[in-house]
């Protein structure tokens, strides 16, 4: 059970990552990159690693996608032909996608992989995960929390609408 549900969500993984680089529209996708990681964290769970499962649900498919969304929405993306938005095969692969998501998800929970024997040994306290990071990787924590810090002040200012100054401009 535990190999079809692992070679399920990676399936899932692939799809919906193919989907999201083959889509025209900026919005869907963003979606179905949501839907990629949290397959992603599903794979993160059946593994052993609940807490770099609910890090990957919170900072990359709540978070960082909302950022994707917003900076979407900036560029005020071009309005989708109506002709096309209601047929039925436009729903058929997020619709399919969404809910093999769901069932793997449920077939997860009643499995309760920390009730393995063979699966507690490898799981990581957030003790664990914590001194292993902080302790091993802090230059690289401390370097990427300023390549971030300059993206989002390089957002700021690329999103920001310059004012003229001038006397002639204002009258």
């Amino acid at each position: 059970m535990v190999t079809v549900l692992f070679y399920t969500l990676a399936a899932i993984t692939l799809a919906t990552t193919v989907l999201c680089l083959t889509r025209n529209n900026p919005v869907h996708a963003v979606l179905y990159l949501v839907q990629a990681l949290f397959a992603l964290a599903l794979l993160y769970f059946m593994l052993g690693a609940p807490l770099l499962a609910a890090w990957q649900v919170i900072l990359y498919a709540g978070a960082i996608m909302v950022l994707f969304l917003f900076v979407i929405m900036l560029f005020e993306p071009p309005v989708a032909d109506k002709r096309t938005s209601g047929r039925l095969t436009h729903w058929f692969f997020p619709v399919m996608l969404g809910g093999l998501l769901l069932a793997c998800g449920g077939a997860l929970i009643a499995m309760d992989p920390a009730a393995k024997a063979s699966l507690s040994s490898y799981w990581l306290t957030p003790r664990d995960y914590g001194r292993a990071l902080f302790e091993r990787y802090a230059l690289a924590v401390e370097i990427i929390s300023l390549i971030l810090l300059f993206a989002a002040v390089g957002a700021f200012h690329l999103g920001r609408r310059y004012r003229s100054t001038t006397k002639e401009d204002v009258s």
